[in-house]
Order: C-alpha cells, then sequence, then structure tokens
C-alpha cells in the first residue's frame, strides 16, 4: 500500500472536477490518498510538506510537473519524493515520453503500477529545474504567440503560433558543448535541449532523449533561408530534422549559448529574453513512477 498526496489545480472546471474525483477513486485503490487543490506558490509548498512516505501524483500537465518539482527542490526533498504523473494538461509532453497512457483513468491506475526509478533534471543558469525541455529561437517565439490560442483551441493552438512565428529571424550565438564551440553556420533558428522527446503538443523536438541515459540531448537548427527554414520544419514534425544538415544533433553534459539576448521556454513556460543561457545535466535527480516498458 502506498499513500498519496494529489495535487489538482484549484481553477478546475466542473468538467474536471468529475475527472479529478474518479481519478483519487482510482488511485485510492493503493493506499490513503489526501487531494490538495493549489492555486499559487504558497499553497504548493504547503501541500508539500510533511509529506513523510506519500507519493506525489501530479494531475496536469508539464507545467504542473514542473511547478511540484521546483516546489520539492525549494523544500530540500526532490531527490527522495517519488513523483508519478496523471496527464491532464494541454500537449502532455513529457507523459507521452515517459509511455503514460492520455486516458486519466488508466494513467492513475499506470500510477500505482509503476516503479520509481531515478530520472535526469536539467539545471540553468538561473538555478531553475527543466525536466522536459528548454529551447530558444522560433520554438519559444512560437509559444509566446500561441499562449492566447491554446486557452481556446488546445492543442490546436500550439500550431497556429508556430506559423505566426516562422518568419522569425535567427540569432547571432556562440554555443558551447561539453567545452567545445561548434562551428558557426550563420544565423541560429533554434537551440534545444532536454531529457523529453516532446514539445507544443507532440513535436518531437529531441526525438532520441531518454529521462534516464545520464545524458541531456542538444538540438541546433541554422535553417535561417525561408526555404531551409520550411524543409526544417517538416522535418521537425516527424522527428526526422537531425538527418538535416543545418541541424546538430548530439548529447552532452552542460551546453553555453552567448550573444544575441533570446527568449527561452521551459517545460513550456516562456521567460524574457537574455544574452547567455546555461544547461547543465543533474543525474538521477528525481525518482519518477513510469511503466517499465518506457526504460
Amino acid at each position: 500500500m502506498t499513500d498519496m498526496v494529489a495535487i489538482a489545480n484549484a481553477a478546475a472546471g466542473s468538467s474536471d472536477d468529475g475527472t479529478i474525483a474518479a481519478v483519487v477513486e482510482v488511485l485510492g485503490r493503493g493506499g490513503d490518498v489526501r487531494l490538495a487543490r493549489t492555486s499559487d506558490e504558497d499553497d504548493l509548498s504547503a501541500a508539500l510538506r510533511d509529506l513523510g512516505d506519500r507519493t506525489v501524483v501530479v494531475l496536469g500537465g508539464d507545467g504542473s510537473l514542473h511547478a511540484v518539482v521546483a516546489a520539492l527542490d525549494a523544500l530540500g526533498v526532490l531527490a527522495t519524493t517519488p513523483v508519478a504523473l496523471v496527464p491532464m494538461g494541454t500537449g502532455n509532453d513529457f507523459a507521452h515520453t515517459l509511455g503514460l497512457s492520455e486516458e486519466p483513468l488508466e494513467a492513475a491506475a499506470q500510477a500505482l503500477a509503476s516503479p520509481a526509478r531515478p530520472i535526469d533534471l536539467v539545471r540553468d543558469g538561473e538555478g531553475r529545474l527543466v525536466v522536459n525541455a528548454a529551447h530558444i529561437g522560433v520554438g519559444a517565439e512560437a509559444g509566446a504567440k500561441a499562449e492566447k490560442y491554446k486557452r481556446r483551441w488546445g492543442r490546436i493552438g500550439y500550431t497556429i503560433g508556430a506559423l505566426l512565428s516562422s518568419t522569425a529571424p535567427g540569432a547571432r550565438l556562440r554555443i558551447e558543448v561539453d567545452g567545445v564551440v561548434l562551428p558557426s553556420r550563420g544565423l541560429v533558428v533554434q537551440v534545444a535541449v532536454g531529457n523529453g522527446r516532446y514539445v507544443g503538443g507532440g513535436t518531437p523536438l529531441l526525438p532520441e532523449a531518454e529521462p534516464a541515459d545520464g545524458l541531456l540531448d542538444v538540438a541546433v537548427s541554422w535553417a535561417d533561408a525561408a526555404p531551409r527554414r520550411l524543409g526544417y520544419v517538416l522535418r521537425l514534425r516527424r522527428g526526422r530534422h537531425p538527418e538535416r544538415d543545418d541541424v546538430e544533433y548530439t548529447r552532452a553534459r552542460l551546453v553555453t549559448v552567448s550573444g544575441d539576448p533570446t527568449r527561452v521556454t521551459i517545460d513550456g513556460e516562456l521567460y524574457d529574453a537574455s544574452p547567455r543561457h546555461r544547461w547543465e545535466l543533474v543525474p538521477g535527480a528525481m525518482l519518477m513512477c513510469y511503466p517499465t516498458s518506457a526504460a
């Protein structure tokens, strides 16, 4: 038997309320479940204090998982607290990498049946943790433009944002991967790092990423000319962009980027532009419950 605390959005609508109740009922087959509805960082921190041996079950998407991981990290219990995920967000990208069902009740059953295993995280130069992926360039701009459309159209909003940002200019950047500077091939369109394969509701930005392989995946695109950018986007949607000659795809432990100020998206959240970005792997940083078939 495993006791749990389930974290849900306090602003969930009536339809979500019914699903949350059903999910809690399924989780209750494995032990005592305490449901906490949180609306801000203070609520979340209070809900995660004094966990004891409880597993934390996140009822939400990548943003909700990111918030819980950040709160556990701030409380100093991230490395010792098992975390499970029942995907109820817009994109559910990290859940896809973990092999979790998109059906909440099935995912709740998976949470009960799956062992807690160490997975890697990434920490950026500002001390923020990345669970799924961080990226700068056109992907970040697409996320910014998609935000208002996501609320109305869900996953389709990501596509709208991508179309609106397709003409965004590239950036002059110096990219260093594990101490080696990548040769410049012109203006950089996108830099992505992470442990999850998907962003934006299913786009395989880092198609070979494994959350527990001790390395972060890195993708850099120099497809700044309009025809090449179109080709890049078409390959990107199928996860075949690493095959292009204007894309560098590799694995590393430390990546730094400097040059023109660029905005960054971390687990779906957009942050202000900065002339410098840094991402470093934190191996085995947290315990995640997910099916062994996804290993």
